[in-house]
């Protein structure tokens, strides 16, 4: 068969497509930006796709030759580069029309468990909006719900859930004794594979979910028993502590920084995840793994538990370059500025040159803080700072020398700046 794969790139969508071509079906990968999946798939037909400004004619001319569809596509809560609504609504009604006018009759829905009525949260209530949609239309569709996905790759909740693990002396959790159903992007992939074979059901609603439910403590602890860490006790964190957290990292979506901590994620976690554990089992005749036995099928490495400990680590290094950054321009046009001035005067440049010097070098540091802050340019903005930081020392070298002997080492603290941004952008990538 010939399967296009929304979100072919994201967590879920990756281990879908690799299952789909290990069942030697050809898959045509959709995505925003696929530029660095062409080269992480070779194998799959790259096209670039967004379901928030796609139309009919668009995915009609995509379609062309496609026997089936699997939406693997979602956003958690809207900011500048996710709308909801559009996503999870329009985009798919936009699809669900060109399947329509292209011929192609299956489709998979990749949707969420406990997605229903109760939930006051706009990613509940689009998805199921999304699932009301397929129900009403011609295709035969399959809508998979599955639970917690945890995967040997960790991007967005299953991070941070393993960042928690790692976390130094505790395990800070919020909302502790939530009940939680699991299930692995593996398992995911294999209900995909099953719904698209001949002789599915079709027009069916299915939760992926293991029978057993853990509470969000006893998972923290089981990840960092897996990583290879000693026990450490878990510590709840206060309701309005981590409403205050999600609040802040809401604010910081609108940077760019989409974090898994939002107010959204705040309260799936609340709310708990559920599901009916024998519906795959009745519906497509396979029964997802348990937690245990997930995690025994992935050895974790030195790897994993690097990643882990860096987890929070990243956002503590980007805040620090962030805060030195801005305040060493701030306050060298300010309250250092006569200080900044005489260390150039001293070596007879003209005392006009050394305040322009003086401003120049104030205003490229808050510049380059500021951007840091927005996600979209930080790369940009920590190669600046390695770029800056090495013309400082370069100029200094010849202009100051002396400096070099300071014992203040005004020169040698750059250079553990330099290196923390040389970490920054090690760690930058989220996916």
């Amino acid at each position: 068969m010939r399967i296009l794969v929304l979100g072919a790139y994201g967590l879920i969508g990756g281990y879908v497509c690799a299952r789909l071509l290990a069942e030697d079906h050809v898959v045509v990968g959709v995505g925003r930006d696929i530029a660095a999946a062409r080269r992480r798939f070779p194998t799959i037909d790259w096209r670039a796709a967004d379901l928030r400004t796609a139309t009919v004619d668009d995915w009609a001319a995509m379609l062309q030759g496609v026997d089936a569809v699997v939406n693997c596509a979602g956003a958690l809560q809207d900011s500048p580069r996710d709308d909801l609504k559009a996503v999870h609504v329009d985009g798919v009604a936009r699809l669900v029309e060109a399947c329509g006018k292209a011929g192609v009759t299956r489709f998979v829905q990749v949707s969420a468990a406990g997605v229903g009525p109760g939930r006051a949260t706009a990613f509940n209530a689009t998805k199921e909006e999304a699932e009301a949609l397929l129900r009403a239309s011609a295709l035969d569709w399959t809508i998979l719900r599955p639970g917690l996905v945890l995967a040997p790759a960790a991007y967005g909740g299953t991070a941070l859930l393993r960042g928690l693990a790692a976390f130094p002396l505790v395990v800070p959790v919020a909302y502790p004794n939530s009940l939680i159903q699991t299930t692995s992007a593996e398992d995911v992939a294999i209900a995909v594979q099953r719904a698209l074979a001949p002789g599915a059901r079709r027009r069916i609603s299915v939760d992926l979910v293991h029978a057993k439910a853990v509470t969000l403590a006893d998972l923290t602890t089981t990840l960092r028993g897996w990583l290879g860490l000693p026990p450490a006790r878990v510590v709840a964190v206060p309701p309005a502590l981590a409403r205050a957290t999600a609040l802040a990292a809401d604010a910081l979506a609108w940077l760019g920084w989409r974090s898994p901590m939002r107010t959204a994620s705040l309260e799936q976690l609340r709310a708990g995840v559920p599901g009916d554990a024998d519906q795959a089992q009745r519906l497509l005749g396979f029964a997802p793994r348990s937690l245990r036995a997930v995690l025994d099928g992935w050895p974790s490495g030195v790897q994993e538990r690097w990643f882990a400990k860096s987890y929070f680590l990243k956002p503590t290094i980007l805040i620090t370059l962030f805060c030195f950054w801005l305040l060493s321009g701030l306050i060298g046009m300010t309250a250092g500025f006569e200080q900044a001035v005489a260390v150039l005067t001293v070596t007879r440049m003209g005392a006009g040159l050394a305040k322009a010097a003086v401003i120049g070098g104030g205003v490229l540091d808050i510049v380059l803080a500021l951007l840091l802050a927005f996600r979209r340019t930080t790369g940009l903005a920590l190669a600046g700072m390695l770029a800056l930081t090495a013309g400082y020392l370069l100029a200094g070298a010849v202009v100051r020398p002396d400096l070099w002997l300071d014992p203040l080492g005004p020169f040698l603290k750059s250079i553990p700046a330099a290196v923390l941004a040389l970490a920054a952008l090690a760690l930058l990538d989220e996916r």
